[in-house]
C-alpha cells in the first residue's frame, strides 16, 4: 500500500531497498527520540540517509503517523513508555542491544543535518583515529524561518556523534548532555540545524512543561537533594562554561529580577535584536518568558512547601510526579 510522505507517493518495498544498500554508507546508528513526529521525522531520517546504515527510533507510543513513516523510511522503531525524562529515554534506546554501528548519533525529530555536514561526515569519519571518542557539531536554530546567528546562539557546540558504548547522556531533568566516557573529542565544521515546525501555540506549550524541569534542576542547586552527573571528560570549554554560569551566578540572582537581566543580556549585549522580528520573538519567549515561568514555579513550591512544613524534594515528588 503507497503511503504518502510530503505530498509525494513513496513506496515502502523501494525506500527500503534504497537505504539497505552498503554502497557509501558508514556503520552509523541514528538514534531519534519521538512522540507525535509525523510533521519533523522525514525530514529528520532523509537528512541521514546519505551515510548512515541505521536508523533507530526510540517512539513513545505516537497517536499519529510517526511509527508508519519512520518504518517505510527503513527505520527500526522500537517503543518505549516515555520516563518524563529525556536522559532515562536515550539511555534507554542507547542500552537495547540494537545499535549496530560502530558510531552513534543523536538527531532530534526536529533536527536535520545539512547536505555538507553529510558530506564531512562521509568523508572524515573513516579516518577518525581510534583515540578519538566523540565529535561535536555545531547546531544552529531556525525559527520563524530565519536562522538566528545573534544572542549568543552561535556557535553551539554539542556531543552528538560518539563511538558505541564510549559516551552516555547525563541524568539530569533539563540542558542534558552526552557525556564522554573515554577518549578524545574532535570537531567536524558542518551544521546540524534545529527547526521546528510547529506553531507557537505548541512552542509555549512545550516550554511550559519544560519550566517545570528547569525549576527542579535549580531547586537542586539550591537544596541540594539529588546527585547529578558531572560533564566529566566531555568538551568543548564552553558547555563547561554555561553549566559552571548557570550554577554559580544565575543561580545565585535574585528570583524574577534574573531573566530580565538575562533577557537584556542576550537581546542587547549579545545583538540579539540584529536577527530582526525573529530574534525578538524568540528572545523575549525562551530568555524572558520562559525564564520568568520557571522562576514562578521556583516561587510557588517553596512557598508551599514553607506553608506545609515540607522539604522541597517531598513537595516535588508528591505534587509533580516527576520520576
Amino acid at each position: 500500500m503507497a503511503l504518502e510522505i510530503d505530498g509525494m507517493q513513496q513506496y515502502p518495498e523501494r525506500i527500503k531497498v534504497s537505504l539497505v544498500g552498503t554502497g557509501s554508507k558508514l556503520p552509523v546508528s541514528v538514534l531519534i527520540l519521538t512522540y507525535n513526529e509525523e510533521k519533523h521525522i522525514p525530514r529528520a531520517i532523509r537528512s541521514v540517509q546519505p551515510f548512515a546504515n541505521q536508523v533507530l527510533v526510540i517512539d513513545s507510543y505516537s497517536t499519529d503517523r510517526t511509527v508508519e513513516i519512520a518504518r517505510a523510511m527503513g527505520a527500526l522503531v522500537l517503543q518505549h513508555e516515555w520516563e518524563n525524562n529525556h536522559s532515562r529515554q536515550l539511555n534507554w534506546g542507547i542500552d537495547s542491544h540494537q545499535i549496530t554501528g560502530t558510531w552513534v548519533m543523536r538527531l532530534d525529530a526536529d533536527e536535520y543535518v545539512t547536505p555538507d555536514l553529510a558530506r564531512e561526515i562521509a568523508a572524515r569519519l573513516p579516518a577518525v583515529g581510534d583515540n578519538v571518542s566523540g565529535i561535536y557539531l555545531n547546531r544552529r536554530v531556525h525559527f520563524l524561518g530565519r536562522r538566528l546567528r545573534w544572542g549568543g546562539m552561535q556557535p553551539m557546540w554539542i556531543l552528538r556523534l560518539w563511538r558505541h558504548a564510549h559516551a552516555r547522556c547525563e541524568s539530569r531533568w533539563m540542558d542534558e548532555h552526552m557525556r564522554v566516557l573515554k577518549g578524545e573529542t574532535i570537531r567536524f565544521r558542518g551544521d546540524l540545524v534545529d527547526e521546528n515546525l510547529n506553531d507557537l501555540t505548541w512552542w509555549t506549550a512545550k516550554h511550559n512543561g519544560y519550566a517545570r524541569r528547569e525549576a527542579v534542576d535549580l531547586l537542586n542547586i539550591k537544596h541540594g537533594f539529588a546527585q547529578y552527573d558531572d560533564l566529566g571528560a566531555a568538551r568543548p570549554e564552553q558547555t563547561k562554561v554555561r553549566r559552571r554560569l548557570k550554577d554559580a551566578v544565575y543561580s545565585q540572582l535574585p528570583l524574577f529580577l534574573r531573566p530580565i537581566a538575562y533577557f537584556f543580556y542576550r537581546f542587547f549585549f549579545r545583538l540579539g535584536f540584529l536577527d530582526g522580528v525573529p530574534g525578538l520573538v524568540w528572545h523575549v519567549l525562551q530568555s524572558l518568558w520562559y525564564r520568568f515561568l520557571v522562576d514562578a514555579n521556583i516561587y510557588q513550591i517553596e512557598r508551599m512547601a514553607r506553608r506545609e512544613n515540607l522539604e522541597v524534594a517531598k513537595l516535588i515528588e508528591r505534587d509533580w510526579q516527576l520520576k
